[in-house]
């Protein structure tokens, strides 16, 4: 069977509006976090965000989206979209054939809009233009409507890991020949309805996240979208490919609506099924974009996962220290990061890291540094102890 490569990307973060110059942040150790100017919220000053600059009226008039109802987290959904079919050279003829599929993925959606839709849900009128957009598929349909995608169009809700399990259901659609080629990736914009329900939670930092840190004390939220276009190799013979998709594997440790369980199964699990899939050995994986959320369950679970499955573990980061956690995208944008780094045989640096957990010792990637990768695994594990893992090759 033809292999699965990547052929286009497209991303839009705190720390860049384009591929390139999120790949330039991540080179140069830049970090996204900061107090938020442009979202009304009282933890503003209070919990650093990563907060993309440009104000949801830019984005609409930029990207021509002038729709009264459209959110923002589907003009961030449409702005990394643009990028990847651009990138992938997908005509709109191409795109409205039966044989091309979108797959998104967000834990919010419409509801961005939480004080639009606390206000129709108490009202006894017939709603504001926003009753249709607070569906978190909300993303999903706007971009299949706009540019009248032809074939299967889905998405998926499965908290953080959202985005990773988009780009796994694309490969499968591949795979068991549903189309010839897909669209995968995720967005989520801030809403009050996340920053109020993390810090509930107690796991909101009140400065910039520390992932693996030893005194890490929670994470900060962020925004973005990301996209990636899946094709078989042998339709893809005279694009540019990133990368080979070779293992994707996902597992459910049932353990804690927020967290997951001690012993790490539930990562263990889809780590191990990623390399079965890709048909490889633990040490074939030369560098791990972690999950990474700065949390005190995570990351030590994660610690010890990678511990576990690696014995001696690869050269690993967390993108969430420059951009936040993105929560719906957050498994895209990881994968993406990866994919950079296999594309272009570059190693990405953590930032604001200083003392290993001193239980695992494990010590993040600590510089930026050309490096040869033949497989980088990108993790995402989301709430319910939804977790996955993807493997991406190089070519």
């Amino acid at each position: 069977m033809s292999e699965i490569v990547v052929t286009g990307i497209g991303v839009i973060s705190a720390v860049g509006n384009n591929a390139e110059e999120n790949r330039q942040a991540l080179i140069n150790g830049k970090g996204g976090i900061s107090d938020l100017s442009l979202f009304e919220t009282h933890y503003a000053g209070l919990r650093p965000c990563g907060e993309i600059k440009t104000d949801t009226q830019t984005l609409k008039t930029s990207l021509d989206a002038n729709e009264p109802e459209v959110t923002r987290t589907s003009l961030l959904a449409l702005y990394a979209f643009l990028e990847a079919i651009s990138d992938a050279g997908l005509t709109q003829e191409l795109l409205s054939e039966s044989d091309t599929a979108l797959v998104g993925a967000s834990t919010v959606g419409g509801m961005c809009l939480t004080d639009e839709l606390y206000h129709d849900a108490n009202r006894d009128s017939n709603g504001s233009p926003y009753l249709s957009e607070y569906d978190y598929a909300s993303a999903a349909i706007y971009l299949q409507k706009r540019f009248n995608i032809g074939g299967i169009v889905n998405t998926i809700n499965t908290a953080c890991s959202s985005s990773a399990n988009a780009i796994m259901y694309g490969a499968r659609l591949l795979k068991h020949g549903f189309c010839k080629r897909v669209i995968a990736g995720g967005a989520d914009s801030l809403a009050k309805f996340t920053i109020n329900g993390f810090n509930a939670l107690h796991i909101l930092s009140p400065a910039q996240c520390t992932p693996f840190d030893r005194d890490r004390n929670g994470l900060n939220l962020g925004e973005g979208a990301a996209f990636i276009v899946l094709e078989k190799e042998i339709d893809a013979k005279h694009k540019r490919r990133y990368a080979r998709l070779t293992g994707y594997g996902n597992s459910n440790d049932a353990f804690h609506p927020s967290s997951l369980s001690d012993n790490g199964v539930g990562p263990q699990l889809a780590m191990r099924q990623a390399l079965s899939v890709a048909g490889l050995e633990p040490d074939a994986v030369d560098f791990i974009n972690a999950h990474g959320t700065a949390t005190e369950n995570n990351d030590l679970v994660e610690s010890e996962a990678m511990r576990q499955v690696f014995g001696t573990v690869p050269a690993f980061m967390s993108a969430k220290a420059h951009t936040g956690h993105t929560l719906g995208a957050a498994g895209a944008l990881g994968a993406l990061y990866g994919i950079l780094g296999l594309y272009h045989q570059e190693v990405y640096p953590a930032i604001h890291f200083t003392h290993p957990i001193e239980s695992t010792g494990l010590v993040p990637s600590e510089a930026y540094r050309p490096m040869s990768l033949r497989n980088v695994m990108a993790n995402s594990f989301g709430f319910g102890g939804n977790c996955s893992s993807l493997i991406f090759s190089a070519l």
